[in-house]
């Protein structure tokens, strides 16, 4: 029996190494003995794959002279076959030596991606080339060969959500992270890109920022009415630096919160799994993490919240800085201060979070539906679009809590003066300023969305590169 395992072995290796040779030669179109990334490019067309020629050839380029000879097209080979055959045995969840359509539905499930079993059976007939309905190992590598960025893990990869976008608010729930992600320094290094690009972009809208806020506040009363004239009173009053009152702190506590919001999202995970090494939560499951998780990062961050607020819409010479600020609330006001408003603003991660993370689920499983039978990458305008129209979503079913939030941290009152609860402040804007008074200051926050987004995108593809996230 050894004797007949080691002779398969061996009959397995060599015909790989004549399969493998084959390859080699067709696509070396000039029988130079060098695959370069336009030859590879042409052989994987005429395949009718997709091309992913310069991925594969920078894969594998050991002696980076820009193409591969046959021992490095070999090494990349051997190596991603490996990958392949690792990947195909956890799909594999009965070991019987095939993939069916309940293994593929359950994969994706894991996911958050969640198809019918027809919808599954779609996926499965591009790679079922014998019509059996399953998929062996042939018939796997065969598809996935030359074409790295086609696996289970790297679809999901596409579809990072919350450490992409940045449109001013920090309550969309984290994205899930394999531990090769983990292990690889990965997640810090995309909370950074993210970080650096919520940075600019807030940088980018701050003027429009500064308005909601005052037309948040003082609504029907401010003589800030629409943006045009908002925007020229605070430079009247200030000077152009004044549409940026606010902005510095608004920076400052992306850092903490995202940091404290990812940790926090990560041992609520366990507990809710039970181990670290876990599989991905549901949907279901993301929703009630991440919520717990953002409400644990407001928590600890929320008095900056409150100095944003009161720095926004400080007068000139008012506080001399952040220092200054917090002393003078401290004083006048008490400990407390620096938690107004924190209850309408727990309330308002629920309708933002399972908003925003239900319209983006949805229109990443549309998309993934319509498109399963071409590339992995949905492209900038499939993801920024999707980002979008769901963080305004969410944006737009919390934007009453948020005012009241805002009126709340506003408000200057004597130390020990009784606060005004939330209850009352709605009360009073309803009857005061009618229900459309809940949404002041709505409509330049809506002008910021875009620009916001495709800041924050540039900018954070830009440091992905710089920080090797993609490589």
């Amino acid at each position: 029996t050894s004797r007949f395992l080691w002779s398969r072995r061996v009959f397995t290796r060599l015909s790989r190494q004549r399969r493998w040779a084959e390859l080699f030669e067709q696509l070396d179109l000039n029988k130079d003995g060098r695959v370069d990334v336009n030859e590879l490019r042409i052989g994987l067309a005429a395949r009718g794959l997709l091309s992913h020629s310069s991925q594969i050839v920078r894969a594998g380029d050991t002696n980076a002279d820009g193409q591969l000879d046959f021992e490095e097209f070999t090494q990349y080979l051997r190596a991603h076959e490996k990958r392949l055959h690792l990947m195909f045995h956890s799909l594999d969840r009965n070991n019987d030596g095939e993939i069916d359509v309940g293994e593929i539905q359950h994969a994706l499930h894991t996911l958050g991606i969640d198809i019918t079993l027809e919808e599954a059976a779609r996926i499965l007939q591009s790679m079922d080339r014998d019509s059996t309905m399953t998929i062996d190992w042939n018939e796997w590598r065969d598809h996935f060969l030359f074409n790295p960025l086609h696996n289970m893990e790297d679809v999901a990869q596409y579809w990072k959500h919350s450490v992409m976008l940045d449109i001013g608010e920090q309550l969309t729930v984290p994205d899930e992270f394999s531990e090769r992600e983990r292990s690889a320094g990965f997640v810090w290094r995309q909370l950074m890109a993210g970080a650096v690009a919520g940075s600019v972009s807030r940088t980018g809208t701050a003027p429009l920022d500064r308005l909601k806020v005052f037309l948040q506040v003082h609504g029907s009363r401010s003589d800030k009415g629409n943006v045009l004239s908002g925007l020229r009173a605070m430079v009247k009053e200030g000077g152009p630096a004044a549409l940026w009152r606010g902005n510095g702190i608004n920076v400052l506590k992306i850092a903490p919160e995202t940091a404290i919001k990812f940790l926090a999202y990560e041992q609520i995970k366990w507990l809710m799994r039970g181990s670290k090494d876990g599989a991905p939560l549901r949907v279901q499951e993301r929703f009630v993490a991440g919520s717990l998780a953002g409400a644990t990062a407001q928590t600890i961050i929320y008095p900056m919240e409150v100095l944003k607020t009161r720095l926004t819409l400080r007068k000139t010479g008012q506080y001399s800085g952040v220092a200054d600020c917090a002393k003078q609330i401290l004083v006048k006001e008490g400990v407390r201060a620096f938690y107004k408003g924190y209850v309408p603003n727990i309330l308002g991660i629920i309708p933002y979070a399972g908003i925003d993370l239900a319209v983006y689920e949805t229109l990443k499983n549309s998309w993934l539906q319509r498109h399963r039978d071409g590339s992995a990458d949905p492209g900038v305008l499939v993801l920024v679009g999707c980002g979008t129209v769901s963080s305004t979503c969410g944006q737009l079913a919390s934007y009453p809590l948020a005012l009241i939030r805002t009126r709340m941290q506003a408000q200057a009152s004597v130390k020990g003066a009784p606060p005004v609860s939330m209850a009352t402040l709605f009360r009073s804007i309803v009857v005061q300023e009618g229900v459309m008074g809940l949404y002041r200051g709505i409509a330049p926050n809506f002008l910021k969305v875009i620009p916001a987004v495709s800041i924050s995108y540039v900018v954070y593809e830009h440091m992905r590169k710089v920080l090797g996230v993609g490589s």
